[in-house]
C-alpha cells in the first residue's frame, strides 16, 4: 500500500465503526421516526444524521486530518478538496427501504479511496447482521450483533466465483431502462432484484456474477462495494465506455453515470461484450 497523507486505520476499526453506526440506524428504528425529503427527492430520517455523524467522529480519531465526503454532509455543501486519498461514506445506503420497512438491506458503507481507486471498504446490514469488508489481499464476510457489537458469525474470507455462461445478473429493484434490458438480453439472464450496496457483496462472495447500473448513482453508494469487489477479486467498470470508474468528482457532483461490477473474468469479459452490443 502507498503512504497515506493521514494515518492509515485498521480493517478491522472501519469493520467496529461501520458496526457502531449501525447500531444508531437501529436505535432509531426501535423509536420509530418521521422521513424528511432532500431537494433531489430523496428520503432522509435522522438515522442518516446519527450514523453519519458517528463515523465522522470516528474517522477523525483514526484518521486525523483526512478528508470525508459523506452524503448528508456533501446535500449541507460541507465539500472537502479530496486530495490524493479520502474518506467516501454514505451512512444509511438504502434510506428508502429503511423508511419503507422493506428487505432489511439497507447499509453502513465506509470507503477510503486512493487515486481516485477505492482500496479499502466495510458494508454493513444492521438489521440483517450482515458484514461484509475488504483491502488489498483479504476479503471478508461475517455476522455482527447491532446492539451489542459482538461477533454472531466469524468474518471468513470470500472470493468471486469463476462462473460460466449463463452468467446471474442482480439488479436495482428501482432500476429499470431500455439499457438495462438489453444488456440483461445480451446476457441472456433475467435479473434478480436487490437494495443497497448489497449487490456488490454479493458478486464478492460469490453467489452472483454481474450487477449493471445504468443512469447516475451518488459516489457513496458505490465505493464501499467497489473496494470489497476488487478485494475478492472482480471489479467494476463505466458503463459507458468499459473503463475503470474512479472517484473524487466534485466538478460532477459525485455522480457516477452507470457501471457494471463482475466478478471473475469470464463474467467480465461478457458485460464488455454485451456493453459493445448494447
Amino acid at each position: 500500500m502507498s503512504a497515506l497523507p493521514f494515518p492509515r486505520p485498521k480493517l478491522e476499526d472501519l469493520i467496529a465503526l461501520a458496526v457502531e453506526a449501525g447500531r444508531e440506524i437501529m436505535i432509531v428504528r426501535e423509536m420509530g421516526f418521521s422521513a424528511q425529503e432532500k431537494l433531489d427527492g430523496s428520503p432522509v430520517t435522522i438515522a442518516d444524521a446519527r450514523a453519519e455523524r458517528v463515523i465522522l467522529a470516528g474517522l477523525a480519531k483514526l484518521s486525523p486530518g483526512a478528508p470525508v465526503v459523506a452524503e448528508e454532509s456533501v446535500a449541507e455543501g460541507r465539500i472537502p478538496e479530496c486530495g490524493q486519498a479520502f474518506y467516501c461514506v454514505d451512512p444509511l445506503d438504502g434510506t428508502r427501504d429503511f423508511v419503507e420497512g422493506g428487505t432489511g438491506e439497507f447499509t453502513v458503507n465506509i470507503a477510503l479511496v486512493e487515486h481516485g481507486t477505492p482500496t479499502t471498504g466495510v458494508i454493513y446490514a444492521p438489521a440483517t447482521h450482515a458484514l461484509w469488508a475488504g483491502e488489498p489481499g483479504r476479503a471478508l464476510r461475517g455476522d455482527f450483533d447491532a446492539a451489542s457489537g459482538a461477533e454472531i458469525s466469524p468474518l471468513h474470507p470470500i472470493q468471486v466465483r469463476a462462473g460460466q455462461a449463463p452468467f446471474s445478473i442482480i439488479a436495482s429493484r428501482r432500476s429499470k431502462s431500455d439499457k438495462l434490458s438489453a444488456f440483461c438480453k445480451r446476457i441472456e439472464h433475467h435479473p434478480a432484484a436487490s437494495s443497497s450496496s448489497v449487490k456488490f457483496c454479493l458478486i464478492a462472495e460469490g453467489a452472483v456474477d454481474l450487477y449493471p447500473r445504468f443512469g447516475q448513482v451518488s459516489e457513496w453508494d458505490a465505493a464501499a462495494g467497489h473496494a470489497i469487489l476488487v478485494a475478492a477479486g472482480g471489479g467494476v467498470m463505466r458503463s459507458s465506455d468499459a473503463q475503470p470508474l474512479t472517484y473524487g468528482h466534485p466538478e460532477h457532483r459525485f455522480l457516477v453515470s452507470g457501471f457494471v461490477a463482475y466478478g471473475g473474468a469470464n463474467s467480465e469479459a461478457a458485460a464488455r461484450s454485451a456493453l459493445k452490443a448494447i
